[in-house]
């Protein structure tokens, strides 16, 4: 069992940046963010693999950045050029099998691990 505990989330005004951590207890292949707003369904916001896999939901591309350091079990996600439709818990997920691909697609269903969550709020 993995457990995954993130933060970095706040408050921000449109146009601002934050930065997102994940904490990981164990090794995985992949790591991947989600979001999720109220209302909404859940959404894939990036993901890296560790054969060197990224990928993007295209909402982000060119604005947010996912990235780990694996001495330390940690992913990352910086966020910048945000917008209030970037609002929402954010999640930190971990699948032992998947490469990034997979983990933003229909397969994201069946992630391993999922952390609790930190809220991103964006003011117009």
């Amino acid at each position: 069992q993995v457990q995954l505990q993130e933060s970095g989330g706040g408050s921000v005004q449109s146009g601002g940046s934050l930065k997102l951590s994940c904490a990981a207890s164990g090794d995985t292949r992949c790591m991947a963010w989600f979001r999720q707003a109220p209302g909404k369904e859940r959404e894939g916001v990036a993901a890296i693999d560790s054969d060197g896999g990224v990928a993007y939901a295209d909402s982000v591309k060119g604005r947010f950045t996912i990235s780990q350091d694996s001495a330390k079990n940690t992913l990352y996600l910086q966020m910048t050029s945000l917008k209030p439709e970037d609002s929402g818990m954010y999640y930190c997920a971990a699948d032992r099998l998947m490469t990034a691909i997979q983990a933003l697609g229909h397969q994201s269903v069946l992630i391993d691990y999922w952390g609790q969550g930190t809220q991103v709020t964006v003011s117009s």
